[in-house]
């Protein structure tokens, strides 16, 4: 990862990023039985609003989840990808949360993709994202893969990633203009 530096403020990570689930017990399975998070901190809310749960993710962040009985029911494909990457359109609206993206050693990428597997959860193949055209190599070792990433859905379908990276991003990394809405033709 790279070195660079927030001149203005010094965050110090992600304190929690907070989502909706549907059912708090099956999440819980999900999160703390399957995945092994720790769950730290619940809460329900006042005037039988819901529930608030959060669960340790590693390096001092949370990930929480609010349960609310009268939520509107997932909206795959507008509020989070309908499929996974390789296997459809892994688009969803401006605001949306598109996936959450976990931290893993790259030493440990493989078994973890294979206890992913022994776990029943269904993966996609692990990519290995370069800088080609296609954006991803099936050679783990290319030297320009700069990280290996495996995509799953937990129970809400909101799509989860185990992603390593493999290298030091630097300078060179950082090539592309960003686009604007005005940029696209209509």
């Amino acid at each position: 990862m790279s070195k660079s530096q927030n001149k203005e403020f010094e965050l110090l990570g992600v304190n929690h990023l907070a989502l909706v689930c549907r059912d708090m017990k099956k999440t819980v399975e999900f999160y703390r039985d399957i995945l092994g998070m720790p769950l730290i901190k619940t809460i329900d809310l006042p005037r039988g609003m819901g529930q608030h749960f959060f669960f340790d993710v590693g390096n001092g962040d949370a990930l929480a989840f609010f349960w609310f009985p009268d939520a509107p029911e997932a909206q795959p494909g507008i509020a989070a990808p309908e499929a996974l990457p390789t296997r459809g359109s892994f688009v969803s609206a401006h605001g949306s949360m598109n996936h959450i993206a976990f931290n893993v050693a790259a030493d440990k990428f493989d078994e973890y993709y294979d206890r992913l597997v022994a776990k029943g959860i269904d993966v996609t193949p692990p990519l290995n994202h370069d800088n080609s055209p296609t954006g991803s190599t099936p050679d783990p070792n290319d030297e320009d893969v700069y990280v290996r990433s495996v995509y799953f859905f937990d129970p809400d379908g909101i799509c989860l990633e185990f992603a390593a990276w493999t290298r030091e991003l630097d300078e060179s990394d950082v090539r592309h203009e960003p686009k604007s809405v005005e940029s696209v033709p209509a």
